[in-house]
């Protein structure tokens, strides 16, 4: 390794050359990467619900669709505004009261309850399907919402999960690089308290700057990536990849004090840190990509980006960083400044005199943390995570007022279903509890208006080649119990009718979201836990510490997860399987990082209390600074942001690298302390010693 890292300080001015060099690849690569606002498009593709959502933009030409709500316009006016509406690129066709019947039939032929559906009671406004020919979150179907959005003023509103996407893209393109500057800025305190230098801030947050541009860079393989990974992202690797780089430049300093030129003392430190943080990043690494098990591939899409962006940081935090130190070498010495030490006696002694005490605290903590994390409120509506003055939470509000509706699915059933039976199924499903109406061409159709009284283009709005197109709205709100049992119902009764017909929409694939996520958080608990666990036993050689260090780390979890029970908030449903993950990967390296040296110092003779007491306190100012440091990254997003999904899973970092901070201090020494013995019988190094010392004495 000291081969290698001597070629890397001699080469030390290219590698800064081409590292600028491949920004300019990466920031090409950057602005080519598309981002997707639709969560629901990570579903699995061999679901129903996704599958009805290709037939309809194949068979239909319809994939994105809304409701557009016209407050205080007469019917002439209503009228003119569907035209308008039809004109704008990329709408497919708007069914409104007058074109669903061709406006050859007068109004008093149709039954009430289908003029019910296209006016409120008051007769104040008017109701409108919009649809679309591109799907949810294309950038042509938001282009096409904002120009309706300018056509229709303030009296329209449109309500769809086309619009949630539009009104969560305006909101964290204008939040992201305001909540980026805050973190580097946090992040930057962090390193001015921390470090003797007032130029190493500066030159930490260039090296990771770059690789956080290098990930970004190389995003574009995926073709995409979702709104909340972009998001995160730089937050999530300047928190945990700026470990590296203290590591590297404390390892530097010391080298300096046996090697007095800075390129030798350089490449002694890149040699050590290759060693140590490859090791430490692993841990990670492995949290992120048990993402990738989750069948809902929103965990992919993080895991695979986050996890890059861990090994980008790690290289440039062996070949830019140390290129930048040793090319501001005198910059660095002119601007020194005494380092904070966070005092470690006090805690210490605290921690050895009272761990028989902290060990039963431990063992009750986990009865509140095991009921909070389990009985924490989750949210599925996505547009929960917006606030209430965006356009598309103020349509959806506006909708429930006036026609009682939360929701409007299509349910699909082949074309040659006849009439009669369309009408009795039609006539059934809006018997289902909480469906405000199902309409659809066989609605209007009877004795009083024969098919030769619609036009062709009318017949053809809600039906194809292959299938029928009916509406039901439901009166139930989106990912609650109520719908999801609606849902249920109204799929067997469809079935009943056509064993091929669907039901899709925001409220079956919602269902579907909740189903498919509850069973991914349990795979990617285990995998987690089961990766980091074989990376502990081969990095300490030991059966038991594993079984520790994850313990250790879990209770920390466990308490932040159950601290939102206990305050009563309720949480998106990714913030509890994202924080499960980082918080085990990030933070279990303050766990190693003292038990490395607690079985170091056992391992050299020290007993058990000298050896727990040295390991904490040599151990305490790394971890402070480790988790200051990612608690610095995530907490001014947590604060700034308005979007509750991306704010919650940072405040839950942010917590968490706290939490974990304390409980590691507090909570490992003891295990260690009161484990002792099992330890040394269970860790190959220490039982070798243990056998050597027991012959020795026999002798």
């Amino acid at each position: 390794m000291l081969k290698i890292a001597e070629k890397l300080v001699k080469l030390r001015i290219p590698i800064l050359l081409l590292a600028v060099v491949l920004l300019v690849p990466a920031g090409i690569g950057f602005i080519s990467t598309r981002v997707n606002y639709d969560i629901l498009y990570y579903l699995p593709d061999d679901i129903e619900t996704m599958q009805g959502q290709d037939i309809l933009l194949d068979e239909f030409g319809k994939g994105a669709y809304g409701m557009f709500v016209c407050n205080g316009m007469s019917s002439s006016d209503a009228i003119r505004m569907a035209e308008k509406l039809e004109a704008v690129d990329h709408v497919a066709e708007v069914i409104c009261f007058d074109n669903i019947t061709g406006g050859s039939i007068p109004a008093e032929f149709l039954p009430t309850k289908i003029r019910k559906i296209f006016y409120s009671e008051d007769g104040g406004s008017t109701l409108m399907f919009i649809f679309f020919d591109t799907s949810t979150s294309e950038d042509e179907t938001m282009d096409a919402l904002m120009e309706i959005r300018k056509i229709s003023g303030e009296q329209c509103f449109l309500s769809s999960m086309s619009a949630i996407a539009t009104d969560t893209k305006n909101l964290v393109e204008s939040e992201m690089l305001i909540y980026t500057v805050i973190a580097v800025i946090l992040c930057s305190i962090v390193l001015l308290l921390t470090t003797d230098s007032f130029m190493i801030p500066v030159l930490f947050m260039a090296s990771i700057g770059m690789a956080i541009i290098y990930n970004l860079g190389t995003n574009f393989v995926q073709g995409q990536i979702s709104y909340i990974t972009m998001a995160l992202v730089a937050i999530l690797q300047l928190g945990v990849t700026m470990d590296y780089s203290i590591f590297l430049y404390h390892s530097y300093k010391e080298a300096l004090g046996t090697y007095p030129d800075p390129r030798e003392a350089m490449a002694h430190a890149i040699a050590e840190t290759i060693v140590s943080v490859a090791g430490s990043s692993l841990t990670t690494i492995a949290g992120f990509l048990a993402m990738c098990f989750m069948t809902f591939t929103l965990g992919m899409d993080m895991g695979i980006v986050m996890a890059k962006g861990v090994v980008l940081g790690v290289i440039c935090c062996v070949t830019v960083l140390p290129a930048l130190i040793l090319v501001f070498h005198k910059a660095i010495e002119k601007t020194q400044h005494r380092a904070f030490q966070l005092g470690t006696k006090g805690i210490t002694r605290f921690v050895l005199k009272f761990y028989p005490l902290i060990g039963i605290l431990m063992v009750v903590l986990w009865i509140p943390a095991i009921y909070g994390n389990q009985n924490v409120g989750v949210y599925y509506k996505l547009d929960r995570s917006l606030p209430e003055y965006l356009p598309s939470r103020k349509a959806n509000m506006e909708l429930e007022r006036q026609y009682d509706m939360n929701s409007v699915s299509m349910v699909l059933v082949r074309a040659d279903l006849p009439t009669k039976t369309t009408k009795e199924m039609l006539a059934e499903l809006e018997q289902v509890d909480g469906v405000a109406f199902a309409l659809g061409m066989d609605s209007i159709r009877g004795s009083l208006i024969p098919d030769s009284f619609l036009s062709e283009k009318t017949r053809n709005r809600l039906s194809s080649e292959n299938w029928k197109m009916l509406i039901v709205s439901s009166n139930y709100q989106v990912a609650t119990d109520e719908v999801n049992e609606q849902c249920e119902v109204l799929e067997k009764i469809i079935k009943s009718y056509d064993p091929n017909g669907m039901l899709v929409g925001e409220a079956a694939a919602t269902k579907d979201l909740v189903r498919i996520t509850d069973r991914d958080f349990k795979v990617v608990s285990i995998v987690s836990i089961g990766a980091i666990f074989v990376l502990i036993f081969f990095v300490l050689k030991s059966i038991s510490l594993p079984v520790i260090l994850v313990l250790v780390i879990e209770l920390a979890i466990y308490v932040n997860m159950s601290i939102a029970y206990y305050t009563g908030t309720t949480l998106p449903f990714i913030a509890s399987i994202c924080v499960g993950t980082i918080q085990l990967g990030a933070t279990v390296d303050y766990a190693i990082l003292m038990t490395t040296r607690y079985k170091k110092e056992r391992l050299g003779g020290c007993g058990r209390k000298e050896a727990v007491e040295i390991a904490l306190s040599t151990s305490i100012n790394a971890i402070f600074s480790s988790a200051l440091g990612f608690f610095a990254a995530t907490v001014g997003v947590a604060v700034y942001s308005d979007v509750d999904l991306i704010g919650a899973i940072c405040m839950l970092l942010a917590r968490g690298a706290i939490l974990s901070m304390v409980i590691v201090i507090c909570v490992l020494p003891t295990m260690l302390l009161i484990f002792d013995r099992l330890i040394c019988r269970t860790t190959l190094d220490m039982l070798k010693i243990k056998l050597r010392r027991e012959q020795h004495e026999t002798v």
